[in-house]
């Protein structure tokens, strides 16, 4: 794992493949490190000819944490968005694509593929829209345009994402419980559930970085982050976007939203998937993201 300056922080990161082949930049999810983007998926990408790298977001696993920052109380942050004001948060989803612009050059890349989930979907959506010189193509997965009229996450997905874990540290299989409880929760139906796997993938994160605050602080980054569609019609790079039909966080209409709203996007929709990758869609998503970065000029 390797460490570069960017926009005043330090990212930690990995890279797969050789260094001149096109590079691929993805970007992890709400309160999840680079290692969500597995080994064998980020090799099977590598295999295909590209060099990639993955990287922790601010605020996760080795990058910088902006712990002088507290990070926002949810209540707060509901009621100041329900009141129609904009709350003071520690940063914003700008400043996160800013950073992935930095990386970019820290490696000296003019142009990457970008492939973001979940929040880092949003992330690349913002780095596709501010940023278009930078970013060859663009593939959302299980993301969302900040549209509010869009549907909501399910209730108990948010209460159970946003409840109190147990600490890693002092009380490891109270925190495995409570972080397995939820990766079940937000799968889909079409795979089983991969407990091992997850148990595993969970304990590497505790590992790597424990401490949930710069879960909270990312929250209100996607909090304020605002509605997207005006600034993506305006996205020219060729754009894939994927979606489980099962995502109880971001609900399918939530994808179909993004792909409507980027013109000539194309939209895949994985019937029985929630919001996961499972490992057994690896090659249909890499062949997939393959194609939309062959459609780039």
């Amino acid at each position: 794992m390797n460490r570069v300056e960017t926009n005043g922080i330090a990212l930690a990161c990995e890279a797969f493949g050789a260094p001149h082949d096109e590079p691929i930049l993805l970007v992890a999810g709400l309160g999840t490190q680079m290692v969500r983007w597995t080994v064998p998926f980020c090799l099977a990408l590598a295999a295909r000819g590209y060099h990639v790298i993955r990287f922790d977001n601010r605020d996760a696993g080795g990058s910088t944490h902006i712990s002088h920052r507290a990070a926002p109380d949810f209540g707060e942050l509901a009621a100041a968005l329900m009141a129609g004001r904009t709350p003071d948060v520690p940063y914003t989803l700008h400043d996160m694509a800013a950073d992935t612009v930095g990386l970019l050059d820290a490696f000296s890349i003019d142009r990457a593929h970008v492939v973001g989930r979940s929040m880092g979907g949003m992330i690349a959506q913002i780095m596709a829209c501010e940023h278009p010189e930078r970013v060859a193509s663009l593939t959302s997965i299980m993301s969302s345009t900040g549209n509010p009229m869009l549907p909501p996450p399910m209730p108990d997905v948010m209460a159970m994402m946003t409840s109190p874990a147990p600490d890693p540290v002092s009380d490891e299989a109270g925190y495995l419980a409570h972080s397995l409880a939820f990766a079940r929760r937000i799968a889909g139906s079409r795979y089983p559930f991969d407990e091992a796997a997850t148990r595993h993938l969970i304990l590497e994160e505790a590992r790597r970085a424990n401490g949930r605050d710069g879960f909270g602080r990312q929250i209100g980054a996607i909090a304020v982050g605002g509605d997207r569609r005006s600034r993506l019609a305006t996205v020219s790079a060729p754009t894939l976007v994927i979606h489980g039909s099962d995502d109880p966080l971001f609900p399918p209409a939530c994808g179909e939203d993004t792909a409507a709203s980027i013109p000539a996007a194309e939209f895949m929709l994985m019937e029985g998937v929630g919001h996961d990758l499972p490992p057994q869609l690896y090659g249909a998503v890499v062949e997939a993201i393959d194609r939309t970065a062959g459609r780039s000029p």
